[in-house]
């Protein structure tokens, strides 16, 4: 049986005061630290950081901080990871709102929810994404628990927080605050058709694949649909047959499959903007598709596992 911990901690545009003993539980198992996004009242910068300091940072990692409404916060508990920036979840988010947040762990891997109004977002250790009102955000490297709190790259966590995000003239990132509560929730912002063509042709080409090759091949059919090459709807180009059928699932019928459910998600992160390349337009597998057309006349890209792509 799943064990869940749940915690309040309740911010205001950031101005907080909280007592010194008020503390921040993270995770089933996880050890209380000091809550450090208070007000400077509460301590100094320079004592927030001597907190943080205590903290290990993992290998290969270099401790920064962010700019959050014009104050450098957090300060020594964010990480540099494989040039990646990674911010503690929860402290985070009460920079930014008003929420509860739970943690859950199952076969030891973690869960961290941000609860608000109008919105909840989810992050589980170890995955690619996380979730925020029904939306698929990408975060390119792994969700981790580092100090037995989980960490999230600071791009899509602002994206799901509905806030703005920038670089100063340092490249440090600065952040401001938008409205949390306004975040569209996912049968607001995904038109059904396009989720749902979408994601079968990305289920259909590449069952077996990476959730990075998943997103590749939903590139190609966007990147398609801007193309003027191409029909200009996600249907129109995956049943376009101007110079013969496009896609093999629809010869074959294995277009009329069940996607599944890492597809769909797949197809929600692609519609949310995320891509790998804005003119990748064809991909194929090498070893079925030796002495084609498009390696012979388009430009190779990248592989990812056994799909070539071209622009």
């Amino acid at each position: 049986m799943k064990k869940i911990k749940s915690t309040k901690i309740m911010a205001f545009s950031s101005c907080v005061l909280l007592s010194a003993s008020m503390f921040l539980t993270l995770g089933a198992s996880a050890a209380q630290v000091p809550y450090d996004g208070a007000d400077p009242t509460m301590a100094s910068e320079a004592a927030l950081y001597d907190s943080a300091s205590s903290y290990s940072v993992p290998e290969g990692a270099a401790r920064t901080g962010v700019n959050i409404n014009g104050r450098r916060v957090l300060e020594g508990r964010v990480f540099v990871i494989d040039g990646v920036t990674y911010v503690p979840m929860f402290k985070f988010a009460d920079w930014l709102g008003m929420f509860t947040y739970t943690t859950s762990q199952k076969s030891n891997i973690s869960t961290g929810k941000v609860i608000g109004e109008n919105l909840e977002i989810t992050a589980t250790e170890n995955s690619l994404y996380i979730s925020a009102n029904g939306r698929y955000f990408y975060t390119v490297d792994r969700v981790l628990e580092i100090n037995g709190e989980l960490y999230i790259p600071i791009e899509p966590m602002v994206k799901a927080l509905n806030c703005h995000i920038g670089r100063d003239a340092t490249g440090a990132y600065v952040v401001r605050s938008g409205d949390t509560r306004l975040l569209k929730s996912a049968d607001k912002f995904y038109r059904e058709d396009e989720v749902y063509w979408l994601s079968k042709i990305i289920s259909a080409e590449s069952r077996g694949e990476s959730l990075e090759g998943k997103i590749a091949v939903g590139n190609v059919v966007l990147n398609r649909v801007r193309s003027s090459q191409f029909p200009n709807t996600i249907y129109g180009v995956i049943f376009d047959k101007k110079f013969g059928v496009q896609f093999t699932p629809v010869a074959n019928g294995t277009i009329y499959q069940e996607p599944t459910a890492e597809s769909i998600i797949a197809a929600k992160i692609c519609l949310e903007g995320y891509t790998l390349s804005n003119d990748i337009l064809y991909f194929l597998n090498p070893k079925h598709s030796t002495g084609s057309w498009v390696q012979s006349n388009r430009q190779f890209a990248f592989t990812i596992g056994n799909h070539s792509f071209y622009n």
